[in-house]
């Protein structure tokens, strides 16, 4: 049976750089208060003339570049995103059309922050399915747009980005089956809402679900793909905050397992934080080639989606 592979990651991040110290100019925080409760010390914003599917598309280019592809070779593009402006067109086919892609189907995935890993097993099931040969999959989110800057209990949390995989055709699986799942009577748990739209959450009920409800589920997306917690190189949980992060990982039970903290230096950064975090990784070798490693996406409607996938 044909299955598919990760062929090659890409990310990218703004230039504009936040730091809490920054922020404390803006509300009544500090850079200790922000790091005791979340971890994060800075984050990238974008600028008014950056759009979200420009930050996809470069992204998008840096992957392409690493597999060695042309534009000409991708015949779906995913994007995962809940920052989308427009209805229509959608990002998937902005970024297309700013790739030069020239007939791909393209279909945009809001799964809020748990969208890769949603758009990532779409992708895999289209290449199982004969579908699709070679898929262009992105996270890409402007947090900043739908940010209310005066709330410090969120503006501190959020940033910009986008991460990007190319997924092909292979005779080996190198993306493992998906475990997915919602806890849809509490999607109220986490917003992006109103006119103009604000992110919100009820920080305490998503903390407690993340670090209780989600470590079997992780485990049991690792028992999908025929290994146990300790024989992973790598796990990449969505960057909500270290202080769901670290517990969730410590639960899990990767021992040996390098675990992305990426959060602390990118905020979260929703659809983008995973394949961001990946590609950094996999940029500094932190993790090798073959390498088996988890991605577990959480957070909006309380979604969830998890696989574990094998470093290109």
């Amino acid at each position: 049976m044909i299955g598919s592979r990760i062929a090659a990651v890409g990310h990218y991040q703004p230039a504009r750089v936040l730091t809490n110290e920054d922020l404390a100019d803006m509300v009544d925080t500090s850079d200790a208060w922000i790091t005791s409760r979340v971890g994060i010390r800075t984050r990238h914003i974008a600028g008014p003339d950056e759009p979200v599917d420009e930050l996809a598309a470069h992204a998008a280019a840096k992957a392409l570049a690493a597999a060695g592809l042309a534009p000409g070779d991708i015949d779906l593009v995913l994007v995962a995103t809940s920052t989308a402006v427009d209805r229509s067109p959608n990002m998937a086919a902005r970024v297309a059309a700013r790739l030069g892609i020239p007939s791909p189907a393209a279909m945009d995935v809001n799964v809020v922050c748990a969208g890769f890993t949603h758009a990532l097993a779409t992708a895999d099931h289209a290449v199982r399915a004969g579908a699709s040969a070679r898929a262009l999959v992105i996270g890409a989110d402007k947090m900043s747009d739908v940010t209310d800057w005066s709330d410090r209990t969120t503006c501190v949390l959020v940033g910009d980005g986008a991460g990007a995989a190319v997924v092909e055709a292979s005779p080996d699986a190198g993306v493992g089956p998906v475990l997915w799942g919602s806890v849809p009577e509490m999607g109220h748990a986490v917003r992006i809402e109103g006119s103009p739209a604000r992110f919100a959450q009820e920080g305490q009920s998503v903390y407690r679900w993340a670090t209780t409800q989600l470590p079997p589920i992780a485990r049991r997306a690792c028992e999908r793909a025929g290994l146990a917690p300790e024989d992973l190189a790598g796990v990449v949980l969505h960057q909500a905050n270290l202080r769901i992060i670290e517990p969730l990982a410590e639960k899990l039970g990767a021992v040996n397992a390098v675990v992305a903290r990426d959060v602390a230096e990118s905020g979260n950064t929703s659809a983008a934080s995973i394949p961001l975090a990946f590609s950094k990784l996999a940029e500094r070798g932190a993790i090798s080639s073959g390498d088996p490693v988890l991605l577990f996406g959480f957070g909006g409607n309380l979604s969830y989606a998890g696989q574990v996938v094998r470093c290109p």
